[in-house]
């Protein structure tokens, strides 16, 4: 299941994304968005989580938890269309 996390700090890394969710269950990927031109953080990004279970326990637990200092909020990914 793909999941969508949303106001992460600008410091915040993929490494710290992973580990946070890898404690509710295996991580298949996770990246977060970068501006092409400033090379930092657009504040957003996306956690696979192979096993829908595990993914729906880490949305409950995370959505609206401080992570860097930011609150961020997680939900299912909508589908991603004409690909």
């Amino acid at each position: 299941m793909r999941l969508l996390v949303r106001n992460l700090a600008r410091s915040t890394t993929e490494e710290t994304l992973r580990a946070l969710f890898a404690a509710y269950g295996p991580v298949q990927s996770c990246t977060i968005v970068m501006d092409a031109e400033t090379k930092q953080s657009k504040g957003f990004g996306f956690v696979t989580m192979p096993k829908a279970g595990h993914a729906k326990a880490a949305v409950a637990e995370l959505n609206r938890s401080i992570l860097d200092g930011a609150t961020i909020r997680v939900k299912k990914a909508a589908p991603v269309s004409g690909r």
